[in-house]
C-alpha cells in the first residue's frame, strides 16, 4: 500500500469480526512501529497485547471511567493493545535534568507517534484499530501488570474490521496551515 493511500484510508474501527489476530502479525506491527521517531532514539514505547477476555472485561468494567462506548469496544475487540511509555527518559538528559521546557511531555509525544505508526501498520496489514484515551491509567496498569516505571499512554482496540467505516469530514489545509 502506498503511504498516501494508507493515511487516507485508515479509519477508527469500533466493530471487529471474531477472527483472531495471529501473534506474528502483532509482532510485525510492533516491529514496524519501532521505526517511529523518538527523542534521541530512546524508543520508550512498550506494547501489551491483551487477548484474555476476563482481563478485557475487568478493564471495560472498572477502568474506563464509566465511558460505555470504550467499554463496549474493549469487550468486543479480539486484542486490546495497552500502549505504555517508560517514564523519565524521553525529554531528559542522562543526568535526569529536562532538556527543554517541555519536561516529560516528550514521552507522551513519542508514544503518540509510535501509536499512530502502529495503527498505520495495522491498516496496511488489513486490520482495524481505534485509539482510546478515556481510562484510569493506574487501574489499567494494575489490571494488565504493566512493568514498574511505565505509564499507560493509550488503549488501542485491534482486530479485523466488521464493516467499512466512512471518513468524517476533515478541515482543509487552509484552515490548519499558517505561513509566516
Amino acid at each position: 500500500m502506498e503511504t498516501k493511500d494508507c493515511i487516507l484510508t485508515r479509519r477508527s474501527v469500533r466493530r471487529f469480526t471474531d477472527r483472531p489476530v495471529p501473534h506474528e502479525t502483532i509482532r510485525q506491527m510492533v516491529s514496524l512501529a519501532a521505526y517511529a521517531p523518538s527523542w534521541k532514539n530512546t524508543q520508550v514505547t512498550r506494547y501489551y497485547a491483551v487477548e484474555d477476555q476476563a482481563v478485557k472485561e475487568e478493564i471495560a468494567d472498572n477502568c474506563v471511567l464509566g465511558f460505555e462506548s470504550n467499554a463496549k469496544i474493549i469487550r468486543r475487540c479480539p486484542v486490546l493493545m495497552v500502549i505504555t511509555y517508560k517514564h523519565g527518559i524521553s525529554g531528559y538528559e542522562k543526568s535526569g535534568e529536562p532538556t527543554t521546557g517541555k519536561d516529560d511531555r516528550w514521552e507522551v509525544f513519542d508514544s503518540g507517534i509510535a501509536t499512530q505508526t502502529f495503527c498505520l501498520a495495522a491498516h496496511d496489514l488489513g486490520l482495524g484499530t481505534v485509539i482510546m484515551g478515556i481510562f484510569d491509567d493506574d487501574k489499567v496498569a494494575e489490571t494488565v501488570g504493566v512493568s514498574d516505571g511505565e505509564i499507560v499512554a493509550a488503549l488501542v482496540a485491534l482486530g479485523y474490521p466488521d464493516g467499512d467505516p466512512k471518513a468524517p469530514p476533515r478541515k482543509d489545509a487552509d484552515a490548519l496551515l499558517n505561513f509566516r
